[in-house]
Protein backbone atom coordinates (compact mmCIF):
# COMPACT_ATOMS: atom_id res chain seq x y z
CA UNK A 1 0.00 0.00 0.00
CA UNK A 2 1.25 3.37 -1.04
CA UNK A 3 -1.00 5.30 1.88
CA UNK A 4 -1.75 3.75 4.88
CA UNK A 5 -4.55 5.04 7.56
CA UNK A 6 -5.84 4.48 10.76
CA UNK A 7 -8.31 1.92 9.14
CA UNK A 8 -5.36 -0.34 7.09
CA UNK A 9 -3.15 -0.19 10.52
CA UNK A 10 -6.01 -1.37 12.99
CA UNK A 11 -7.20 -4.00 9.97
CA UNK A 12 -3.80 -5.87 10.56
CA UNK A 13 -3.66 -5.25 13.82
CA UNK A 14 -6.45 -7.17 14.48
CA UNK A 15 -5.14 -9.83 11.75
CA UNK A 16 -2.00 -10.62 13.77
CA UNK A 17 -3.69 -10.37 17.04
CA UNK A 18 -6.50 -13.28 15.53
CA UNK A 19 -3.62 -14.72 14.91
CA UNK A 20 -1.52 -15.33 18.18
CA UNK A 21 1.10 -12.76 17.73
CA UNK A 22 1.14 -10.04 19.18
CA UNK A 23 4.46 -8.66 18.76
CA UNK A 24 4.12 -8.21 15.29
CA UNK A 25 0.69 -6.19 16.27
CA UNK A 26 2.67 -4.27 18.74
CA UNK A 27 5.26 -2.94 15.98
CA UNK A 28 2.69 -2.03 13.76
CA UNK A 29 0.91 -0.26 17.13
CA UNK A 30 4.12 1.83 17.21
CA UNK A 31 4.25 2.29 14.10
CA UNK A 32 0.83 4.16 13.70
CA UNK A 33 1.17 7.86 12.97
CA UNK A 34 -1.64 8.83 14.36
CA UNK A 35 -3.36 6.66 17.29
CA UNK A 36 -7.19 6.96 17.49
CA UNK A 37 -9.99 5.10 19.59
CA UNK A 38 -10.19 2.30 16.57
CA UNK A 39 -6.51 0.88 16.90
CA UNK A 40 -6.24 1.60 20.40
CA UNK A 41 -9.70 -0.20 21.32
CA UNK A 42 -8.30 -3.18 18.90
CA UNK A 43 -5.40 -3.52 20.50
CA UNK A 44 -7.18 -3.92 24.13
CA UNK A 45 -9.41 -6.64 22.77
CA UNK A 46 -6.52 -8.35 21.21
CA UNK A 47 -4.33 -8.58 24.20
CA UNK A 48 -7.44 -9.17 26.24
CA UNK A 49 -8.38 -12.38 24.59
CA UNK A 50 -4.15 -13.13 24.70
CA UNK A 51 -4.91 -13.01 28.02
CA UNK A 52 -2.28 -9.86 28.54
CA UNK A 53 -4.36 -8.17 30.49
CA UNK A 54 -1.61 -5.73 32.26
CA UNK A 55 -0.30 -4.67 28.69
CA UNK A 56 -4.03 -4.17 27.50
CA UNK A 57 -4.53 -1.79 30.91
CA UNK A 58 -1.41 0.19 30.31
CA UNK A 59 -2.89 1.24 26.43
CA UNK A 60 -6.37 1.48 28.67
CA UNK A 61 -4.70 4.05 31.26
CA UNK A 62 -2.69 6.04 27.96
CA UNK A 63 -6.20 6.57 26.46
CA UNK A 64 -7.47 10.05 25.54
CA UNK A 65 -10.80 9.01 24.96
CA UNK A 66 -12.55 5.91 25.40
CA UNK A 67 -15.89 4.42 24.27
CA UNK A 68 -18.37 1.59 24.95
CA UNK A 69 -16.21 -1.27 23.31
CA UNK A 70 -12.74 -0.45 25.42
CA UNK A 71 -14.53 0.09 28.02
CA UNK A 72 -16.38 -3.41 27.53
CA UNK A 73 -12.98 -5.25 26.31
CA UNK A 74 -11.19 -4.36 29.15
CA UNK A 75 -13.99 -5.35 31.81
CA UNK A 76 -14.48 -8.75 29.73
CA UNK A 77 -10.26 -9.58 30.32
CA UNK A 78 -11.09 -8.99 34.32
CA UNK A 79 -13.75 -11.57 34.02
CA UNK A 80 -11.85 -14.06 31.67
CA UNK A 81 -9.05 -13.98 33.99
CA UNK A 82 -10.89 -14.52 37.33
CA UNK A 83 -10.21 -11.10 38.12
CA UNK A 84 -13.79 -10.37 38.79
CA UNK A 85 -13.54 -7.74 41.52
CA UNK A 86 -11.48 -5.58 39.33
CA UNK A 87 -13.78 -6.42 36.44
CA UNK A 88 -16.66 -4.80 38.46
CA UNK A 89 -14.57 -1.54 40.05
CA UNK A 90 -13.74 -0.74 36.25
CA UNK A 91 -17.82 -1.29 35.53
CA UNK A 92 -18.42 0.90 38.46
CA UNK A 93 -16.74 3.53 36.97
CA UNK A 94 -18.09 3.33 33.59
CA UNK A 95 -19.89 6.54 32.56
CA UNK A 96 -21.89 5.30 29.42
CA UNK A 97 -23.26 1.71 30.12
CA UNK A 98 -25.40 -0.44 27.14
CA UNK A 99 -26.70 -4.32 26.74
CA UNK A 100 -23.36 -5.28 25.57
CA UNK A 101 -21.32 -4.06 29.06
CA UNK A 102 -24.20 -5.29 31.28
CA UNK A 103 -23.90 -8.55 29.31
CA UNK A 104 -20.29 -8.45 29.79
CA UNK A 105 -20.80 -8.33 33.23
CA UNK A 106 -23.53 -11.25 33.67
CA UNK A 107 -21.67 -13.69 31.88
CA UNK A 108 -18.46 -12.43 34.01
CA UNK A 109 -20.31 -13.51 37.26
CA UNK A 110 -21.76 -16.60 35.14
CA UNK A 111 -18.29 -17.84 34.07
CA UNK A 112 -16.69 -17.63 37.85
CA UNK A 113 -19.84 -19.35 39.39
CA UNK A 114 -21.09 -16.17 41.21
CA UNK A 115 -25.12 -17.05 40.91
CA UNK A 116 -26.32 -14.95 43.01
CA UNK A 117 -24.41 -11.84 41.62
CA UNK A 118 -25.28 -12.81 38.03
CA UNK A 119 -29.38 -12.69 39.77
CA UNK A 120 -28.42 -8.85 41.04
CA UNK A 121 -26.74 -7.65 38.08
CA UNK A 122 -29.76 -9.28 35.31
CA UNK A 123 -32.69 -7.62 37.56
CA UNK A 124 -30.72 -4.11 37.60
CA UNK A 125 -30.69 -4.12 33.55
CA UNK A 126 -32.37 -1.81 32.17
CA UNK A 127 -32.54 -3.65 28.92
CA UNK A 128 -32.30 -7.72 28.70
CA UNK A 129 -31.13 -9.79 25.62
CA UNK A 130 -30.90 -13.25 24.81
CA UNK A 131 -27.57 -13.89 25.65
CA UNK A 132 -28.09 -12.14 29.30
CA UNK A 133 -31.08 -14.16 30.04
CA UNK A 134 -29.35 -17.58 28.29
CA UNK A 135 -26.19 -16.89 30.62
CA UNK A 136 -28.78 -16.24 33.86
CA UNK A 137 -29.90 -19.73 32.59
CA UNK A 138 -26.79 -21.31 32.44
CA UNK A 139 -25.71 -20.40 36.31
CA UNK A 140 -29.04 -22.23 37.13
CA UNK A 141 -28.49 -25.19 35.64
CA UNK A 142 -24.92 -25.05 36.45
CA UNK A 143 -25.52 -25.13 39.95
CA UNK A 144 -28.28 -27.81 40.06
CA UNK A 145 -31.19 -25.43 39.99
CA UNK A 146 -33.40 -26.78 37.40
CA UNK A 147 -36.75 -25.57 38.53
CA UNK A 148 -35.87 -22.15 38.73
CA UNK A 149 -33.95 -22.63 34.99
CA UNK A 150 -37.45 -23.80 34.06
CA UNK A 151 -39.18 -20.74 35.63
CA UNK A 152 -37.09 -18.16 34.08
CA UNK A 153 -36.78 -20.09 30.68
CA UNK A 154 -40.23 -19.90 30.00
CA UNK A 155 -40.73 -16.22 30.58
CA UNK A 156 -37.95 -14.90 28.46
CA UNK A 157 -38.97 -13.28 25.23
CA UNK A 158 -37.37 -14.92 23.09
CA UNK A 159 -35.82 -18.06 23.42
CA UNK A 160 -33.04 -19.45 20.74
CA UNK A 161 -31.35 -23.03 20.24
CA UNK A 162 -28.84 -22.43 22.51
CA UNK A 163 -31.46 -21.53 25.76
CA UNK A 164 -33.14 -24.72 24.40
CA UNK A 165 -29.95 -26.90 24.46
CA UNK A 166 -28.66 -25.66 27.72
CA UNK A 167 -32.26 -26.78 29.66
CA UNK A 168 -32.22 -30.19 27.79
CA UNK A 169 -28.28 -30.89 28.89
CA UNK A 170 -30.04 -29.54 32.56
CA UNK A 171 -32.83 -31.59 33.04
CA UNK A 172 -30.39 -34.97 31.19
CA UNK A 173 -27.93 -34.07 33.83
CA UNK A 174 -30.40 -34.33 36.52
CA UNK A 175 -31.91 -37.20 35.27
CA UNK A 176 -34.93 -36.00 34.51
CA UNK A 177 -35.09 -37.78 31.62
CA UNK A 178 -38.84 -37.01 30.93
CA UNK A 179 -38.62 -33.59 31.05
CA UNK A 180 -35.85 -33.50 28.56
CA UNK A 181 -37.59 -35.20 26.48
CA UNK A 182 -40.27 -33.31 26.26
CA UNK A 183 -38.78 -29.95 26.16
CA UNK A 184 -37.08 -32.02 22.68
CA UNK A 185 -40.01 -32.78 21.77
CA UNK A 186 -41.68 -29.25 21.82
CA UNK A 187 -38.47 -27.71 20.38
CA UNK A 188 -39.16 -25.69 17.56
CA UNK A 189 -35.65 -25.48 15.95
CA UNK A 190 -33.69 -28.56 16.61
CA UNK A 191 -30.07 -28.35 15.86
CA UNK A 192 -26.92 -31.14 15.61
CA UNK A 193 -25.96 -29.67 18.77
CA UNK A 194 -29.48 -30.73 20.01
CA UNK A 195 -29.72 -34.03 18.87
CA UNK A 196 -25.98 -34.73 20.25
CA UNK A 197 -27.13 -33.58 23.46
CA UNK A 198 -30.06 -35.88 23.57
CA UNK A 199 -28.11 -38.89 22.54
CA UNK A 200 -25.11 -38.17 24.65
CA UNK A 201 -26.95 -37.27 27.65
CA UNK A 202 -29.30 -40.57 27.36
CA UNK A 203 -26.39 -42.82 26.54
CA UNK A 204 -24.63 -41.32 29.86
CA UNK A 205 -27.86 -41.97 32.01
CA UNK A 206 -27.56 -45.63 30.81
CA UNK A 207 -30.89 -45.50 28.71
CA UNK A 208 -28.37 -47.05 26.03
CA UNK A 209 -32.28 -48.67 23.73
CA UNK A 210 -33.71 -45.10 23.99
CA UNK A 211 -30.46 -42.75 22.70
CA UNK A 212 -30.43 -45.34 20.21
CA UNK A 213 -33.61 -44.64 19.21
CA UNK A 214 -33.04 -40.94 18.98
CA UNK A 215 -29.83 -41.62 16.94
CA UNK A 216 -31.02 -43.49 14.57
CA UNK A 217 -33.73 -40.50 13.63
CA UNK A 218 -30.58 -38.11 13.58
CA UNK A 219 -30.77 -36.07 9.93
CA UNK A 220 -26.80 -35.43 10.19
CA UNK A 221 -25.15 -38.00 12.81
CA UNK A 222 -21.30 -35.77 14.09
CA UNK A 223 -18.82 -37.75 15.34
CA UNK A 224 -19.86 -37.12 18.91
CA UNK A 225 -22.96 -38.84 18.12
CA UNK A 226 -21.36 -42.04 16.91
CA UNK A 227 -18.45 -41.82 19.86
CA UNK A 228 -21.52 -41.85 22.77
CA UNK A 229 -23.16 -44.59 21.26
CA UNK A 230 -19.94 -46.62 20.84
CA UNK A 231 -18.89 -45.91 24.64
CA UNK A 232 -22.42 -46.25 26.09
CA UNK A 233 -22.43 -50.19 24.32
CA UNK A 234 -18.97 -50.64 25.54
CA UNK A 235 -20.04 -49.62 29.11
CA UNK A 236 -22.90 -52.32 29.36
CA UNK A 237 -19.81 -55.06 27.52
CA UNK A 238 -21.74 -55.14 24.33
CA UNK A 239 -19.04 -55.38 22.04
CA UNK A 240 -21.02 -56.50 18.79
CA UNK A 241 -23.40 -53.32 18.40
CA UNK A 242 -20.18 -51.12 19.51
CA UNK A 243 -18.25 -52.99 16.75
CA UNK A 244 -21.50 -52.26 14.39
CA UNK A 245 -21.22 -48.60 14.63
CA UNK A 246 -17.89 -48.40 14.40
CA UNK A 247 -17.62 -50.49 11.16
CA UNK A 248 -20.33 -48.02 10.24
CA UNK A 249 -19.10 -44.73 10.89
CA UNK A 250 -17.77 -42.24 8.01
CA UNK A 251 -15.26 -41.09 9.95
CA UNK A 252 -13.22 -42.02 13.55
CA UNK A 253 -11.37 -39.76 15.18
CA UNK A 254 -8.70 -40.17 18.35
CA UNK A 255 -11.92 -40.58 21.00
CA UNK A 256 -13.54 -43.26 18.65
CA UNK A 257 -10.16 -45.06 18.78
CA UNK A 258 -9.12 -44.88 22.50
CA UNK A 259 -13.03 -46.15 23.01
CA UNK A 260 -12.60 -49.39 20.81
CA UNK A 261 -9.40 -50.49 22.08
CA UNK A 262 -10.32 -49.70 25.80
CA UNK A 263 -13.92 -51.84 25.03
CA UNK A 264 -11.69 -54.76 24.05
CA UNK A 265 -9.64 -54.52 26.83
CA UNK A 266 -12.20 -54.69 29.54
CA UNK A 267 -14.51 -56.53 27.58
CA UNK A 268 -12.57 -59.20 24.85
CA UNK A 269 -12.68 -61.28 23.02
CA UNK A 270 -9.17 -62.15 23.68
CA UNK A 271 -6.40 -60.41 22.12
CA UNK A 272 -9.05 -58.34 19.80
CA UNK A 273 -7.74 -55.24 21.84
CA UNK A 274 -3.89 -55.37 20.38
CA UNK A 275 -5.15 -55.72 16.78
CA UNK A 276 -7.27 -52.39 17.02
CA UNK A 277 -4.18 -50.71 18.46
CA UNK A 278 -2.66 -51.72 15.12
CA UNK A 279 -5.86 -51.15 12.81
CA UNK A 280 -5.03 -47.77 14.69
CA UNK A 281 -1.87 -47.51 13.52
CA UNK A 282 -2.63 -47.91 10.08
CA UNK A 283 -5.59 -45.31 9.64
CA UNK A 284 -2.50 -42.95 10.43
CA UNK A 285 -3.38 -42.39 14.19
CA UNK A 286 -0.73 -42.46 16.63
CA UNK A 287 -1.71 -44.31 19.75
CA UNK A 288 -0.63 -42.81 23.13
CA UNK A 289 0.79 -44.52 26.50
CA UNK A 290 -2.66 -44.76 27.46
CA UNK A 291 -4.02 -47.29 24.53
CA UNK A 292 -0.90 -49.22 25.02
CA UNK A 293 -1.58 -49.41 28.62
CA UNK A 294 -5.02 -50.86 27.95
CA UNK A 295 -3.91 -53.39 25.59
CA UNK A 296 -0.98 -54.33 27.73
CA UNK A 297 -3.33 -54.78 30.99
CA UNK A 298 -5.71 -56.85 28.70
CA UNK A 299 -2.67 -59.54 27.87
CA UNK A 300 -3.34 -62.90 28.65
CA UNK A 301 -0.51 -64.81 27.66
CA UNK A 302 3.71 -64.26 26.83
CA UNK A 303 3.45 -63.86 23.14
CA UNK A 304 0.48 -60.87 23.01
CA UNK A 305 2.53 -58.96 26.29
CA UNK A 306 5.63 -58.92 24.05
CA UNK A 307 3.94 -58.03 20.66
CA UNK A 308 2.00 -55.23 22.71
CA UNK A 309 5.71 -54.17 24.21
CA UNK A 310 7.88 -54.39 21.20
CA UNK A 311 4.44 -52.25 19.33
CA UNK A 312 5.48 -49.71 22.77
CA UNK A 313 9.02 -49.58 22.09
CA UNK A 314 8.73 -48.77 18.09
CA UNK A 315 6.07 -46.03 18.97
CA UNK A 316 8.88 -44.63 21.71
CA UNK A 317 6.64 -45.06 24.67
CA UNK A 318 8.20 -47.77 26.54
CA UNK A 319 9.75 -45.46 29.00
CA UNK A 320 6.30 -43.68 30.35
CA UNK A 321 5.78 -43.92 33.84
CA UNK A 322 2.30 -45.63 33.56
CA UNK A 323 2.91 -47.69 30.82
CA UNK A 324 5.71 -49.74 32.76
CA UNK A 325 4.17 -49.87 35.73
CA UNK A 326 1.80 -51.51 33.26
CA UNK A 327 4.47 -54.10 31.87
CA UNK A 328 6.01 -54.98 35.46
CA UNK A 329 1.92 -55.95 36.50
CA UNK A 330 1.78 -58.05 33.44
CA UNK A 331 4.82 -60.06 33.59
CA UNK A 332 4.69 -60.45 37.07
CA UNK A 333 1.39 -62.14 36.41
CA UNK A 334 2.68 -64.37 33.88
CA UNK A 335 5.81 -65.47 35.91
CA UNK A 336 8.49 -63.58 34.04
CA UNK A 337 9.94 -62.03 36.94
CA UNK A 338 13.06 -61.55 35.10
CA UNK A 339 11.19 -59.45 32.43
CA UNK A 340 9.56 -57.36 34.90
CA UNK A 341 12.69 -56.55 36.76
CA UNK A 342 14.44 -55.51 33.95
CA UNK A 343 11.20 -52.98 32.50
CA UNK A 344 11.11 -51.66 36.17
CA UNK A 345 15.03 -50.45 36.17
CA UNK A 346 14.78 -49.07 32.76
CA UNK A 347 12.44 -46.55 34.38
CA UNK A 348 13.59 -43.06 34.77
CA UNK A 349 10.75 -41.97 37.09
CA UNK A 350 9.57 -44.26 39.09
CA UNK A 351 6.36 -43.66 41.38
CA UNK A 352 4.58 -45.74 44.26
CA UNK A 353 3.00 -47.47 41.59
CA UNK A 354 6.24 -48.69 40.00
CA UNK A 355 8.28 -49.37 43.23
CA UNK A 356 4.97 -51.45 44.97
CA UNK A 357 4.67 -53.17 41.04
CA UNK A 358 8.14 -54.73 41.77
CA UNK A 359 7.49 -55.52 45.28
CA UNK A 360 4.54 -57.13 44.29
CA UNK A 361 6.37 -58.98 41.61
CA UNK A 362 8.91 -60.35 44.06
CA UNK A 363 6.59 -61.20 46.89
CA UNK A 364 4.13 -63.27 44.84
CA UNK A 365 6.57 -64.96 43.16
CA UNK A 366 8.94 -66.75 45.82
CA UNK A 367 11.36 -64.13 46.04
CA UNK A 368 10.80 -62.51 49.32
CA UNK A 369 14.26 -61.97 50.11
CA UNK A 370 14.45 -59.59 47.41
CA UNK A 371 11.28 -57.72 48.79
CA UNK A 372 13.49 -55.49 51.65
CA UNK A 373 16.13 -54.05 49.65
CA UNK A 374 14.02 -52.98 47.30
CA UNK A 375 11.50 -51.19 50.13
CA UNK A 376 14.25 -49.82 51.33
CA UNK A 377 15.62 -48.18 47.80
CA UNK A 378 12.14 -46.93 47.57
CA UNK A 379 12.10 -45.03 50.74
CA UNK A 380 15.82 -43.44 50.04
CA UNK A 381 14.50 -42.04 46.95
CA UNK A 382 11.77 -39.87 48.95
CA UNK A 383 8.77 -42.25 47.54
CA UNK A 384 6.00 -42.92 50.54
CA UNK A 385 4.43 -46.39 50.15
CA UNK A 386 0.83 -46.92 50.21
CA UNK A 387 -1.70 -49.56 52.04
CA UNK A 388 -0.77 -51.90 48.59
CA UNK A 389 3.00 -51.71 48.86
CA UNK A 390 2.60 -52.98 52.58
CA UNK A 391 0.85 -55.82 51.60
CA UNK A 392 3.61 -57.11 49.09
CA UNK A 393 6.30 -56.37 52.34
CA UNK A 394 4.03 -58.40 54.59
CA UNK A 395 3.54 -61.38 52.45
CA UNK A 396 7.38 -61.80 51.52
CA UNK A 397 7.89 -61.52 55.52
CA UNK A 398 5.32 -64.09 55.77
CA UNK A 399 7.16 -66.60 53.18
CA UNK A 400 10.69 -66.13 53.79
CA UNK A 401 9.80 -66.29 58.03
CA UNK A 402 11.00 -62.94 59.08
CA UNK A 403 8.80 -62.68 61.96
CA UNK A 404 10.32 -59.47 64.06
CA UNK A 405 10.57 -57.55 60.94
CA UNK A 406 7.06 -58.16 59.58
CA UNK A 407 5.63 -57.38 63.32
CA UNK A 408 7.80 -53.96 62.91
CA UNK A 409 6.65 -52.89 59.44
CA UNK A 410 3.13 -53.82 60.51
CA UNK A 411 3.03 -51.63 63.40
CA UNK A 412 5.13 -49.40 61.42
CA UNK A 413 2.05 -48.85 58.95
CA UNK A 414 -0.31 -46.52 61.55
CA UNK A 415 2.57 -45.26 63.65
CA UNK A 416 5.06 -43.95 60.78
CA UNK A 417 3.18 -43.80 58.21
CA UNK A 418 -0.17 -43.17 59.17
CA UNK A 419 -2.50 -45.94 57.44
CA UNK A 420 -4.95 -47.45 59.28
CA UNK A 421 -4.33 -51.79 58.86
CA UNK A 422 -7.11 -53.07 56.54
CA UNK A 423 -8.20 -57.13 56.47
CA UNK A 424 -5.18 -58.02 54.02
CA UNK A 425 -2.65 -56.32 55.83
CA UNK A 426 -4.08 -58.42 59.12
CA UNK A 427 -4.45 -61.68 57.10
CA UNK A 428 -0.35 -61.26 55.90
CA UNK A 429 0.53 -60.57 60.16
CA UNK A 430 -1.52 -63.59 61.02
CA UNK A 431 -0.06 -65.42 58.53
CA UNK A 432 3.70 -64.49 59.82
CA UNK A 433 3.16 -65.42 63.01
CA UNK A 434 1.01 -68.60 62.18
CA UNK A 435 3.90 -70.15 60.06
CA UNK A 436 6.37 -69.20 62.64
CA UNK A 437 4.00 -71.36 65.37
CA UNK A 438 3.08 -68.55 67.40
CA UNK A 439 -0.43 -69.78 67.19
CA UNK A 440 -1.48 -68.10 70.80
CA UNK A 441 -0.49 -64.47 69.36
CA UNK A 442 -2.08 -65.19 66.07
CA UNK A 443 -4.98 -65.89 67.84
CA UNK A 444 -4.40 -62.57 70.52
CA UNK A 445 -4.14 -60.36 66.68
CA UNK A 446 -7.35 -61.84 65.18
CA UNK A 447 -9.32 -61.38 68.81
CA UNK A 448 -8.33 -58.22 68.82
CA UNK A 449 -8.54 -56.53 65.48
CA UNK A 450 -11.71 -54.48 64.53
CA UNK A 451 -14.50 -56.55 63.77
CA UNK A 452 -15.42 -55.28 60.73
CA UNK A 453 -12.10 -56.04 59.22
CA UNK A 454 -11.84 -59.61 60.52
CA UNK A 455 -12.92 -61.38 57.27
CA UNK A 456 -12.70 -64.96 55.87
CA UNK A 457 -8.72 -64.60 54.75
CA UNK A 458 -7.58 -63.88 58.42
CA UNK A 459 -9.68 -66.07 59.84
CA UNK A 460 -8.47 -68.87 56.88
CA UNK A 461 -4.84 -67.67 57.32
CA UNK A 462 -5.47 -68.89 61.35
CA UNK A 463 -6.52 -72.05 59.99
CA UNK A 464 -4.39 -72.57 57.56
CA UNK A 465 -1.69 -72.16 60.27
CA UNK A 466 -3.71 -74.32 62.98
CA UNK A 467 -3.41 -77.32 59.87
CA UNK A 468 0.66 -76.54 59.41
CA UNK A 469 0.97 -77.26 63.29
CA UNK A 470 -1.68 -79.65 64.40
CA UNK A 471 -3.67 -77.43 66.53
CA UNK A 472 -7.27 -79.41 66.18
CA UNK A 473 -8.50 -77.26 69.54
CA UNK A 474 -7.89 -73.72 67.98
CA UNK A 475 -8.94 -75.43 64.69
CA UNK A 476 -12.64 -75.67 66.15
CA UNK A 477 -13.27 -72.44 67.08
CA UNK A 478 -11.84 -70.44 63.86
CA UNK A 479 -13.48 -73.16 61.36
CA UNK A 480 -16.62 -72.26 63.42
CA UNK A 481 -16.41 -68.52 62.93
CA UNK A 482 -15.42 -69.01 59.28
CA UNK A 483 -18.12 -71.26 58.70
CA UNK A 484 -20.66 -68.61 60.18
CA UNK A 485 -18.93 -65.83 58.43
CA UNK A 486 -19.32 -67.76 55.08
CA UNK A 487 -21.85 -70.46 55.56
CA UNK A 488 -22.17 -70.78 51.97
CA UNK A 489 -18.49 -70.81 51.12
CA UNK A 490 -16.53 -74.33 50.54
CA UNK A 491 -13.57 -72.68 51.81
CA UNK A 492 -14.12 -72.87 55.43
CA UNK A 493 -15.63 -76.56 55.45
CA UNK A 494 -12.25 -77.63 53.41
CA UNK A 495 -9.82 -76.38 55.58
CA UNK A 496 -11.37 -77.44 58.44
CA UNK A 497 -12.01 -80.66 57.43
CA UNK A 498 -8.03 -80.95 56.19
CA UNK A 499 -7.10 -79.97 59.92
CA UNK A 500 -9.34 -82.54 60.96
CA UNK A 501 -8.16 -85.35 57.78
CA UNK A 502 -4.48 -84.53 58.78
CA UNK A 503 -4.93 -84.39 62.76
CA UNK A 504 -7.02 -88.21 62.47
CA UNK A 505 -10.07 -86.96 63.95
CA UNK A 506 -12.35 -89.09 61.67
CA UNK A 507 -15.42 -87.97 63.18
CA UNK A 508 -14.73 -84.45 63.40
CA UNK A 509 -13.93 -84.72 59.52
CA UNK A 510 -16.97 -86.54 58.83
CA UNK A 511 -19.19 -84.34 60.54
CA UNK A 512 -18.34 -81.32 58.40
CA UNK A 513 -18.77 -83.21 55.10
CA UNK A 514 -21.94 -84.25 56.49
CA UNK A 515 -22.63 -80.34 57.08
CA UNK A 516 -21.41 -79.43 53.38
CA UNK A 517 -23.74 -81.92 51.92
CA UNK A 518 -27.06 -80.93 53.82
CA UNK A 519 -26.10 -77.31 52.81
CA UNK A 520 -25.41 -78.19 49.28
CA UNK A 521 -22.02 -76.73 49.70
CA UNK A 522 -20.21 -78.22 46.60
CA UNK A 523 -15.93 -78.06 46.41
CA UNK A 524 -14.44 -75.78 43.07
CA UNK A 525 -12.94 -77.73 41.11
CA UNK A 526 -9.56 -77.48 40.45
CA UNK A 527 -8.75 -76.29 36.91
CA UNK A 528 -4.90 -76.28 34.60
CA UNK A 529 -4.10 -74.07 32.19
CA UNK A 530 -1.38 -74.32 29.35
CA UNK A 531 -0.58 -71.73 26.72
CA UNK A 532 0.16 -72.90 23.36
CA UNK A 533 1.04 -70.60 19.91
CA UNK A 534 -0.57 -67.56 21.47
CA UNK A 535 -3.19 -69.56 23.11
CA UNK A 536 -4.51 -69.89 26.73
CA UNK A 537 -5.98 -73.58 27.42
CA UNK A 538 -8.33 -73.78 30.18
CA UNK A 539 -9.14 -77.58 31.91
CA UNK A 540 -11.30 -78.45 34.91
CA UNK A 541 -10.50 -81.26 36.74
CA UNK A 542 -14.00 -82.71 38.59
CA UNK A 543 -12.20 -86.01 39.69
CA UNK A 544 -9.18 -88.04 39.30
CA UNK A 545 -10.45 -89.71 35.90
CA UNK A 546 -9.58 -86.96 33.99
CA UNK A 547 -5.77 -87.07 34.78
CA UNK A 548 -4.38 -89.43 32.59
CA UNK A 549 -6.19 -87.40 30.15
CA UNK A 550 -4.81 -84.65 30.55
CA UNK A 551 -1.31 -85.66 31.00
CA UNK A 552 -1.42 -86.97 28.21
CA UNK A 553 -2.37 -84.01 26.26
CA UNK A 554 0.51 -82.21 28.31
CA UNK A 555 2.73 -84.58 26.66
CA UNK A 556 1.69 -84.29 23.05
CA UNK A 557 2.09 -80.45 23.01
CA UNK A 558 5.38 -81.22 25.00
CA UNK A 559 6.41 -83.17 22.47
CA UNK A 560 5.20 -80.59 19.49
CA UNK A 561 7.14 -77.98 21.17
CA UNK A 562 10.24 -79.83 21.09
CA UNK A 563 9.79 -80.62 17.49
CA UNK A 564 9.40 -77.22 16.61
CA UNK A 565 12.49 -76.10 18.28
CA UNK A 566 14.66 -79.01 16.86
CA UNK A 567 15.35 -81.04 20.00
Amino acid sequence: MSQRDSVSYASMITVYLKNNDPPRAETLFRELPDRNIVAESTMIDGYVKAGRVDEARKIFDEMAERNVYSWTSFISGYFKTGQVDEGCRLFDRMPVKNVVSWTTVVLGYARNGLIEQVCNVFNQMPERNVFAWTALIKSYVDHGQIDEAFNLFHVMPQQNPYSWNIMILGCLNEKRIHAAIQLFNVMPQKNAVSWTTMVTGLARNKMTKLAREYFDQMPNKDIAAWNAMIMAYIDEGIMTEATELFDLMPQRNIVTWNAMIDGYARNGPEGEALKQLILMLQSRFKPNETNITSVLISCKGMLELMQAHALAIRLGVEHETSLTNALVTMYSRIGDVNSASLAFKHLKFKDVVSWTAMILAYSNHGYGYSVLPVFARMLRSGIKPDEITFVGILSACSHVGLVEKGQKLFYSMSHVYGFKPRAEHYSCLVDILGRAGQMEEAMRIVNEMPPSECDSAVLGALLGACKLHGDVRMADEIGARLIELEPTSCGGYVQLANVYEAGGEWDEFAQVRKKMKERNVKKAPGFSQIEVKGKNHVYSLWGTDHIPRLMKFMECYARQYYQQCGK
